[in-house]
């Protein structure tokens, strides 16, 4: 979903443009993330043992970095490659917080959501050993960060209030990329994990209702969608979108791993494959849309046509199959040996 978004911002638009609903997906990356992290880091809790930081955070490093910083490379030392001619300082990249002060239409934008899952998960495990030791704290940090999130929205949205509603760029910068206005997925996915790890039979009572979560998961996603239909951004689309997205997300996670729904039992064909290149198309997605583009302008091929869309889609994952195999998998690998997962008891 996202590759089709910022594929659109480069002329590759789908008929009807329903390309731009594509952000989303970001959201349910966080979703995901935050339930598959937050499981693995609960895991010991459950057992009775501590967190392994230096386990957590060397996998975190050996699965995250070494990609990153190829990427980060030729971004840095070819500018000429760039989609963007503008480009944040390299030290941000480096320190993972180029999402603070960030707007649109600068080289490498879309690391901003890495610089969001880096820094939550710097805190995630501080905060898991504070619960540990702190029983209440597990009701009340999800709610303060949820909570702190809409309040911190609405100040903001008021604050970047213009003429015709909520300032884009101020939008962009203090509501859209910045961590503390966009936890809600991070959130809700680790609630999710922790339910199932150590509160079982409210989590058996989820996977029973999720049937009857499916459509209203669906319609919360399509109402925040349509709260940012209008011709001007609202500071009620400002405020609501990111946590009914986060919300329809969760809902639709419990519908896909319920026993009582054939999400969890249909076999894709390539689906695994595609999903252990996706980090790499990820990061490596504006160079390939960008340099296509060049060619498709060059070669006079229509940007909208069915050829010109299909190629975009299969180069994007080309180049990420290419990543994979020359960067991110020998690291990998090397993190099995190094830091290998723990032997469940």
């Amino acid at each position: 979903m996202v590759v089709i978004y910022h594929a659109a911002l480069f002329g590759f638009k789908l008929p009807g443009r329903v390309d731009r609903f594509g952000w989303i997906g970001v959201d349910l990356f966080f979703v995901l993330s935050g339930y598959l992290i937050g499981g693995q880091l609960l895991a010991p809790l459950v057992r009775g043992r501590p967190i392994d930081l230096r386990r957590f955070f060397a996998r975190r490093a050996f699965r995250i970095i070494p990609a990153y910083f190829a990427i980060l490379a030729v971004y840095a030392f070819l500018p000429s490659w760039r989609e963007y001619a503008e480009m944040s300082p390299l030290w941000k990249f480096v320190f993972s917080v180029q999402n603070i002060g960030l707007h649109g239409g600068t080289a490498f934008s879309h690391a901003w959501s890495l610089a969001v899952e880096d820094q939550f998960y710097l805190l995630l495990p501080l905060i898991l050993i504070l619960v540990s030791r702190w029983p209440r704290a597990r009701f009340i940090i999800p709610c303060v960060i949820v909570l702190g999130g809409i309040v911190l929205r609405a100040f903001l949205a008021w604050q970047n209030l213009a003429e015709t509603g909520v300032s884009y760029r101020g939008f962009q910068t203090w509501i859209y990329y910045p961590t503390w206005t966009r936890l809600d997925p991070l959130v809700f996915g680790a609630v999710l994990a922790a339910i199932e790890k150590f509160r079982p039979q409210w989590w058996r009572h989820l996977m029973n209702l999720a049937p009857w979560l499916l459509l209203p998961g669906l319609a919360l996603i399509v109402y925040a969608l349509y709260l940012g239909e209008g011709d001007y951004l609202t500071v009620a689309a400002s405020i609501w979108q990111f946590p009914l997205i986060a919300l329809g997300m969760a809902a639709l996670l419990l519908c896909a791993v319920s026993p009582r729904l054939i999400l969890r039992r249909v076999k894709i064909p390539g689906a695994a494959f595609i999903a252990s290149i996706a980090y790499s198309a990820y990061l490596i997605q504006k160079l390939v849309i960008h340099f296509l583009a060049q060619f498709c302008v060059t070669h006079n091929i229509v940007l909208t046509s069915a050829a010109a869309l299909l190629g975009v889609e299969l180069s994007v994952y080309a180049g990420a199959t290419i990543l994979f195999f020359a960067v991110e998998r020998p690291f990998l690998q090397l993190r099995h040996r190094i830091a290998p997962r723990p032997i469940r008891s």
